[in-house]
């Protein structure tokens, strides 16, 4: 027989258990990652009773988590982008303000020092004069130095920063394998029943570890999720967790990397602060310190290179006036071999600014850009006298390399360190071109000779008195000897040097080429000199030292502005998706007071079914009495 009194129990309980799911809904209001709790009620199992069935009550079906899986996942991926854009637009400014700094910045060094040069040009005897040039190419490679210097210190932060972010990941990843361990461990799971507490408890996991690291989650068994990084490594699985490390790599701990389960990850990993570190260095940093030494090699190569070819007060040809380290070459911890491997700079105006990984398949050398990935050609043999080249590069060999055996290649990743200075005595700076022209004063036609340039400065016979003599107007001799056809304005090259005269010789036209002994007057080598600061040094000569460092500078801003806009972006849709989120999982405080009404009334009224039960069943015992 169908019992009112137990029917309307199972009505107050359900009621009871609506409240304390309203009660818990408001005063999780305020908790972060808290997904509001509904009730599902469902009719318990009717009663045959005479000519049909009748209902004996109410039970609760299910204590629902309203939520949104696809929301959730989107706002994780906004989450780890955020936080990717926010750590790179970061970093890549201070960069750029480092480089574009107008007290430290490496464009005002490189136009202060051409302008001593051009004071120079102007009076290349004065000696007050001389020493503002040694004092610019002092400021100027203490600026170099200065900013190689805090270039480093960017990269320790860098480092000490991926290795705070590791840890906290490792955190994360291992709290949520035991919140997993819990979920699957609870009453109920066997059944599908899962804590919705700790399904939101894993969840704001989850968050904070999509703000370190992008992740792909993967629902499993018994309410567990399993967690993968970068292309597919496992992080978590069930109950189980990866640590991830960070260290030094396969090239020692001047190229470290992060790594799961001993295999590095470091250029699969994105989103979050972790890729947003790995992506700066990877996309910033390292390319602008190449930059840096590849402008401080190429204004040492070529300026070194003009400075030989003239004569200082003395009379003596110059010295190299600047100094700058070379290419690095790291072997991998893992080679077998014996080979050891060297690098020099055969051609600045071909190097690229990229790092370099060098393999030995067992017969052949290969080269990869390990910028790009993409395999760069190789020519010769690896010999001393037939060197590897590549992209500005002479590589030799030295050594019986095994199958598999690798090499880093940096080529000036470490040269803005060692730029300095080397001239000291301002005497020393040559101003001068080692050879003067002329004509003689008894020539009778139009013609000119030019000033001359040098070719090769250790030419033995560069300092050779030359006379060159017109036979006709088509032809002269060298020294009275010889006879050489004459075409105006071309080139003549002659012991180290080359000229040009112009106009119409006659015969008997007579023109001198002899030393320029006590040339202190002489500016022609510091013009040359003062030609750099426009001459095409970089990108196979397309590109100035000035133009290289306003490059820098450029590249640096259209990407820490480009990062920026992006962070906006990012920013503004992932507020949105969490709108989107919060109002299908967050708390409505007027909504849950309008249910603790209604749910109070239901109460009310099933306690007061239960009151007439007991009058009814007194009435009954009274009636036996």
């Amino acid at each position: 027989m169908v019992d009112f009194l137990n029917t309307s129990l199972s009505g107050l309980q359900a009621s009871q258990r609506a409240l304390a799911t309203v009660s818990h809904n408001i005063a999780n209001a305020a908790t972060e990652g808290y997904s509001r709790q509904r009730v599902d009620f469902g009719t318990r199992p009717p009663e045959f009773f005479g000519g049909g069935f009748m209902g004996t009550g109410v039970q609760v079906a299910d204590v629902r988590r309203i939520y949104d899986t696809f929301l959730a996942g989107e706002v994780r991926s906004g989450t780890a982008g955020e936080a990717r854009l926010s750590v790179f637009s970061e970093m890549a400014g201070r960069v750029g303000d480092l480089v574009g700094s107008g007290g430290g910045g490496l464009s005002g060094g490189l136009q202060a020092f051409f302008d001593s040069l051009q004071s120079l040009a102007n009076d290349p005897a004065s000696m007050p004069v001389r020493q503002t040039v040694v004092g610019e190419a002092d400021a100027l490679a203490r600026r170099i130095g200065a900013l190689d210097t805090q270039l480093a210190s960017l990269q320790n932060e860098v480092n000490g920063r991926v290795d705070a972010s590791v840890a906290t990941i490792n955190g994360l990843a291992q709290a949520i394998a035991d919140t997993n361990n819990q979920i699957a461990s609870a009453p109920g799971a066997a059944n599908g029943d899962f804590s919705n507490d700790l399904l939101d408890q894993r969840d704001r996991l989850l968050q904070r570890l999509s703000a370190e690291v992008e992740v792909s989650v993967v629902p499993a068994a018994m309410g567990t999720v399993n967690v993968f990084i970068g292309n597919g490594q496992t992080l978590v699985l069930g109950k189980d967790a990866t640590a991830l490390s960070s260290g030094a790599g396969g090239f020692g701990p001047q190229l470290r990397e992060v790594s799961v389960g001993g295999a590095a990850v470091t250029g699969q990993l994105s989103g979050g602060t972790l890729g947003g570190l790995l992506d700066f260095q990877r996309e910033v940093l390292n390319p602008v310190r190449n930059d840096l030494g590849r402008t401080a090699v190429a204004l040492t190569e070529s300026f070194n290179a003009q400075h030989r070819q003239g004569l200082d007060l003395a009379g003596n040809f110059g010295a190299d006036f600047f100094a700058v380290g070379g290419p690095q070459v790291l072997e991998a911890s893992g080679n077998s071999g014996g080979a050891t491997v060297t690098a020099s700079i055969e051609s600045v105006s071909a190097l690229t600014g990229q790092d370099y990984q060098l393999q030995f398949d067992g017969t052949d050398y290969s080269l990869v850009n390990t910028g790009s990935g993409q395999p760069v050609a190789l020519s010769g043999t690896g010999t001393p006298a037939d060197p590897l080249r590549a992209d500005g590069l002479a590589i030799v060999i030295a050594g019986a390399p095994a199958a598999g055996d690798r090499f880093a290649l940096l080529p000036t990743r470490s040269a803005a360190a060692d730029f300095r200075r080397l001239v000291d005595d301002p005497a020393q700076i040559a101003a001068a071109f080692p050879i003067r022209t002329g004509a003689s004063l008894a020539n009778t036609s139009d013609a000119q000779i030019s000033s001359g340039e040098v070719l090769d400065a250790a030419d033995p016979d560069l300092l050779t008195p030359v006379t060159i003599s017109f036979l006709d107007p088509n032809t002269f001799q060298v020294n009275g000897a010889g006879a050489f056809a004459f075409t105006a304005g071309a080139d003549i090259d002659l012991n180290g040097y080359r000229l040009q005269i112009s106009g119409s010789p006659v015969a008997g036209d007579e023109f001198t080429v002899s030393p320029n002994s006590g040339g202190v007057g002489d500016n022609r080598n510091a013009q040359a000199l003062l030609g750099l600061r426009e001459a095409g040094v970089l990108e196979g000569g397309q590109r100035s030292l000035l133009q290289q460092a306003d490059t820098m500078l450029a590249s640096i801003g259209s990407t820490a502005a480009a990062a920026q806009t992006a962070l906006q972006s990012q920013s503004a849709q992932l507020r949105s998706t969490e709108s989107a989120l919060q109002s299908v999982s967050g708390v409505n405080l007027e909504e849950e007071a309008a249910n603790l009404i209604r749910f109070q009334q239901a109460y009310e009224a099933n306690a007061r079914v239960i009151q007439v039960a007991n009058t009814t069943f007194q009435s009954l015992l009274a009636a036996f009495r």
